[in-house]
């Protein structure tokens, strides 16, 4: 059964990408940063033990964009918020294991991803929190359909992040990886 990683993606424009870290370092810096850090962690985590697809957006840029290699898959993210653009990507995905990150995760590794397709072996989500209440990856075995209540009434962008999204999948096995850092603010770039 195929393993899918879906890494989301938007186009690195100033002003339209890491706008926090851009208030710190200039607009400008914070689209250098996120194009740099997207093609690296693209690179790192290239892997022939699953397909990754880029979740592109905004939708019709992203999918023509000459930026992101172009071997690789897109999807568009479409409209909504957080919670509906990665449920959009979870369901859409070919059936089998399938694994979501942000491209903001400078500490990323294959191992880590790894680490997360062995646990939907055993766990029906997988998630890897973060230091600030939300989560850097979510997993789902996709075996089955994924509960309407995925993603509803969570708050994004706050400590609560991560304990609103496990309440929204009530009575499924849930498993948790290794703590790593996005990064928001200059404060996060620093190890």
């Amino acid at each position: 059964m195929q393993r899918t990683l879906v890494i989301m993606v938007k186009e690195p424009r100033p002003g339209r990408v890491k706008t926090r870290l851009g208030r710190d370092i200039g607009m400008v810096g914070a689209a250098w940063w996120f194009r740099h850090q997207t093609r690296a962690l693209i690179r790192r985590l290239r892997d022939p033990r699953w397909q990754i697809v880029l979740a592109v957006a905004p939708d019709r840029e992203g999918l023509t964009s000459r930026i992101w290699p172009v071997d690789l898959p897109r999807a568009a993210q479409g409209r909504g918020d957080l919670g509906d653009r990665m449920g959009r990507m979870l369901r859409g995905m070919p059936q089998g294991p399938v694994c979501l990150i942000g491209a903001d995760i400078p500490g990323i590794t294959s191992q880590h991803i790894a680490r997360a397709f062995k646990e939907l072996g055993q766990s029906e989500f997988v998630f890897g929190p973060a230091p600030d209440g939300g989560y850097w990856l979510v997993g789902a075995q996709r075996y089955k359909a994924l509960p309407k209540s995925l993603f509803r009434n969570v708050r994004w962008s706050t400590e609560t992040a991560l304990a609103d999204t496990l309440a929204s999948v009530p009575g499924c096995r849930v498993g948790l990886l290794d703590h790593l850092r996005d990064v928001d603010t200059v404060a996060d770039l620093t190890p």
